[in-house]
């Protein structure tokens, strides 16, 4: 089955009844952050689920509160959003705390959308407990499934259920997909989100990567065109990964908005410090990486060490100055300056101009991208990578050593191994690569040289 066409299960409730923890049960591993504090997840976040044989998307949502400040408002009403696309909503409570005002607000908006619903009495860890789970009968949606999110206890029972009501519901192919079809900038669409898609037609994964309150959200948001991610001015918003396949003109990217990163030393334990390890996967996995600085602080040390891990991952890199609307002329050429000091571990990187909030040079991000992305997977024959070498030893040959030949071993990125007569010193090497880049039109994509003399080393 499709998966645009498999029904959607969306998970909803207050903050802090353990949502995500049902999540991950379904999910069979950990792809929600938890954490025993509340508002922990902020963005709709969508995974792949089966139970029995039957595939469904399952939707992970922020909690309701029903008076909270300017971020709690932004995260209930994106949770509100999510059940227009739902099938089914499992409505999660928790029995150790009992029913709240907020419980019944939240149910009062999923009744009124007329979407099948469950109640699941959450955190019921033993037989005990069972007898709390019937206080929430007021809330008119039928009896309580009982379960413990955490331990698995009375999850197989619940996902029975689920199963047997999407048969039943058996929505339309080609119906509507909730979240997967938005219409972008500049004739960009969202679309499905990336898992489960085939390893070999993955589409290139890009990662906005950077310091807390950046921009990373609304940059994201901006290129998706719709508040995917909770947007808010203060620091540390986004919690988790969130992946969003994109169709461009040009072809299909995998933006991932991640967590902003900070020093160690800022790093709670818990949330944060997991959030952190998912946005450096996020890192990992990606083709390139969108860092984006704030242009009216400029370059800093987290910078730089975010720059750093991204040469040492081997990702590609774009980076992305926001807010650049709000530097004063005066001062952009100084603060381009320290970019360029600070950033040396991306190379040469495209640096890009923008102000994600107003939308102004946002349409040069996806063209780089794509340059950029091309180069990252570029393979060179062997014929016409020796005639480069052949050319480039022409022009300035290396002191005591001659390159005899070389191969191409790898892509993402571009590795070179050289055979060579003897050592070539660095100095000649960056020499080659930057003629290498020159010649065979690599653009900014990193590049690895590696040399073996005769000797074998």
């Amino acid at each position: 089955m499709p998966r645009s066409h498999r029904p959607l299960v969306v998970v909803a409730g207050r903050p802090n009844v353990g949502k995500s923890s049902l999540v991950n049960r379904i999910a069979g591993h950990r792809v929600a952050v938890v954490e025993e504090s509340p508002g922990v997840t902020r963005d709709p976040k969508e995974i792949d689920a089966e139970w029995g044989g039957t595939p469904f998307r399952l939707m992970d949502t922020g909690g309701w509160v029903a008076r909270g400040d300017a971020l709690d408002a932004k995260v209930s009403r994106r949770a509100e959003e999510s059940l227009a696309a739902a099938d089914l909503v499992l409505f999660v409570v928790d029995v150790n705390v009992g029913l709240t005002e907020d419980d019944r607000a939240a149910a009062r908006t999923v009744l009124r959308t007329g979407v099948p619903v469950r109640l699941v009495a959450n955190k019921v860890d033993d037989t005990a407990r069972e007898p709390a789970a019937w206080e929430f009968l007021s809330l008119g949606m039928g009896d309580p499934w009982p379960v413990s999110a955490i331990h698995g206890r009375g999850s197989g029972d619940l996902l029975d259920e689920v199963v047997r009501l999407l048969s039943e519901l058996s929505p339309a192919p080609g119906g509507p997909t909730g979240l997967d079809e938005l219409t972008a900038l500049d004739g960009l669409t969202a679309l499905d989100g990336p898992a489960g898609l085939d390893e070999h037609a993955r589409p290139p994964s890009v990662a906005l990567v950077g310091r807390p309150n950046v921009g990373k959200s609304t940059l994201f948001n901006r290129l998706i065109g719709q508040e995917r991610s909770i947007v808010h001015d203060l620091p540390g918003t986004t919690r988790d990964t969130i992946d969003t396949l994109v169709s461009t003109p040009d072809g299909d990217l995998v933006f991932i908005d991640t967590a902003g990163m900070r020093r160690p030393a800022r790093t709670e334990r818990g949330v944060e410090s997991y959030s952190v390890i998912r946005a450096l996967d996020a890192l990992d996995r990606a083709d390139v990486a969108l860092l984006v600085i704030d242009a009216t602080v400029g370059a800093t040390h987290q910078d730089q060490r975010l720059a750093e891990r991204i040469g040492v991952s081997g990702t590609a890199a774009v980076v992305v100055v926001n807010k650049w609307d709000l530097v004063g002329t005066a001062t952009r050429e100084e603060i381009l300056e320290g970019i360029g000091e600070r950033l040396a571990f991306v190379g040469m990187a495209p640096v890009l101009k923008v102000s994600a909030s107003s939308g102004r040079g946002v349409h040069r991000v996806v063209p780089a991208i794509r340059d950029t992305v091309s180069a990252y997977h570029h393979r060179v024959p062997t014929g016409v990578l020796n005639r480069a070498l052949k050319a480039i030893q022409e022009a300035q040959s290396a002191p005591r050593a001659r390159i005899r030949y070389g191969v191409q071993g790898a892509i993402d990125p571009p590795t070179f191994t050289l055979f060579a007569t003897g050592r070539l010193p660095q100095t000649y090497l960056r020499y080659v690569e930057r003629r290498l880049r020159e010649d065979l039109d690599l653009g900014t994509t990193p590049l690895k040289l590696r040399v073996r003399t005769s000797g074998g080393r």
